[in-house]
């Protein structure tokens, strides 16, 4: 087992391939992250919670997760036993190549970006990893940028594969109500930082501001502000503990022109000001 530091945010090379155990995964629960990377991982044993954007999930063994570039990484923990591999491709890498079976996978992630690999297939991905580890460790490796956009294109396509064969798996949603809280999730995810107001994104959906009130609270148990407020939270908590930018930085990139109420908002909701929680 390789089990050493993970670099989470992005891959210092064009991809990254290994092993880890729960005791090093869970050096990556302190404060969650932004990865730059694009992340393959597979729970060969063990267990874990993490949330991923703004929804947290539970991993179990056989489980397969696709992290695209931009998402927030949040591991809250993993099991003493938990053994999980994983396949790394820096974001120079995804973005110098183009990829014949890069399809657009957001359908599949909003719905869930976990997704259960029975026994079987379970075995041949382990096998599949094994080897790749090793053609990566020889002397010189036998991988290279090159064969990896074939492995990665692969990895794309087996995963949609596998998703769409899961019982009950639809790219559509099955109501009205869920294909709108979809909707609503995916654009906090894309204008937290400029929009902080449930109204800005009822305008831009076209429908009335307490249909999505209520739609939202029904569907996923907090309130439509909620998600933005945790949107904005995560990002700010990423940037106070992996970057050196100033808070009056991090404030203006998340949309606050005003730093003070930034740090009022940031204790209302942590209990701190962001200057002590970068320094715990």
């Amino acid at each position: 087992m390789q089990d050493q530091k993970i670099p989470l945010l992005d891959c210092p090379v064009d991809f990254l391939i290994g092993d880890a155990s729960g005791k090093i995964m869970n050096e990556y629960g302190r404060f969650p992250c932004k990865i730059k990377c694009g992340v393959y991982a597979f729970m060969v044993r063990g267990s874990a919670k993490a949330t991923i954007n703004i929804t947290q999930y539970e991993f179990n063994e056989h489980d397969a997760l696709l992290l695209e570039p931009g998402s927030f990484l949040f591991i809250h923990e993993f099991s003493d036993d938990a053994l999980v591999y994983y396949i790394l491709f820096s974001s120079s890498f995804l973005d110098k190549n183009t990829f014949s079976s890069r399809m657009s996978l957001d359908a599949l992630q909003l719905k869930n970006p976990v997704i259960h690999i029975d026994e079987q297939q379970a075995e041949v991905i382990v096998d599949m990893v094994q080897l790749l580890i090793k053609a990566s460790n020889c002397q010189p490796s036998l991988l290279n940028a090159e064969k990896m956009v074939h492995v990665f294109n692969l990895l794309q396509l087996s995963y949609a594969q596998v998703a769409r064969s899961q019982e009950g798996f639809s790219l559509q949603p099955r109501d009205r109500r869920t294909e709108l809280y979809q909707q609503y999730s995916k654009m906090v995810l894309m204008h937290y930082h400029e929009w902080h107001h449930v109204s800005q994104y009822a305008t831009a959906m076209n429908i009335t501001l307490p249909h999505l009130c209520s739609t939202i609270r029904k569907t996923g148990g907090k309130t439509a502000a909620d998600l933005i407020n945790d949107a904005i939270l995560t990002d700010a908590k990423a940037q106070l503990k992996i970057t050196t930018a100033p808070v009056k930085e991090i404030a203006m990139s998340l949309g606050f022109d005003n730093v003070a109420f930034f740090n009022r908002f940031f204790k209302t909701h942590i209990g701190v000001t962001p200057k002590v929680y970068r320094s715990n």
